[in-house]
């Protein structure tokens, strides 16, 4: 295999990147924007070296201790479960909420192999035992494999005695009934709640 296909076959690694795609990033890439193909090699080189899972949340950090899990101003009684850095990413904007975060790194999904033993849930019940821990706030995504994950989690931590609470879905806010769909508008009359 040639370089330029060992590029393109590189590239084909990224989700929702096939083989056109691939061929099209990299032939962009050495035709029209050469610099920006050596910086995205240094900052995947430099993030392979020196990122790490935090030690408390599991996400990505430069430390042991993410800058997050530092941060004495946060709740540390509250820790909000996800899936995915970019989960907690999208929480962080919404400015609702204080506490500490643990980030699973996927979801269970047993028809691509993965189960509680691959998400490591043995280091989050760890946390969520701490001790200091009042509730665990489970903001997996509303797919078939997060609500298995949610499910999951829930019942081992509520097990050990541990308040599990599951953030809630409806209708978006602005959004106007004859626009939302059928199974949404269902969920948020059953998850409705007291004025």
């Amino acid at each position: 295999m040639n370089i330029l296909d060992q590029l393109i076959d590189a590239l084909r690694v990224l989700p929702g990147v096939g083989p056109k795609s691939a061929q099209r990033m990299a032939y962009h890439l050495l035709q029209h924007n050469r610099s920006g193909a050596q910086r995205l090699g240094l900052s995947l080189e430099q993030a392979l070296s020196q990122l790490q899972h935090c030690a408390r949340c599991n996400s990505f950090t430069e430390a042991e201790i993410c800058e997050r899990c530092s941060n004495t101003q946060r709740d540390p009684s509250l820790l909000c479960v996800v899936e995915m850095p970019a989960d907690l990413a999208v929480m962080e904007q919404t400015h609702s909420y204080g506490g500490l975060y643990y980030v699973l790194m996927g979801r269970i999904s047993p028809l691509d192999g993965i189960g509680p033993r691959e998400l490591q849930l043995d280091k989050l019940i760890e946390r969520a035992s701490d001790g200091v821990v009042r509730e665990v706030i489970l903001a997996t995504n509303f797919t078939n494999e997060g609500e298995a994950t949610a499910h999951y989690v829930g019942e081992v931590l509520r097990s050990r005695g541990i308040k599990v609470s599951r953030i809630a879905r409806g209708v978006p806010v602005g959004g106007e009934l004859e626009h939302t769909d059928i199974g949404t508008l269902a969920q948020a009359m059953v998850e409705r709640r007291k004025l």
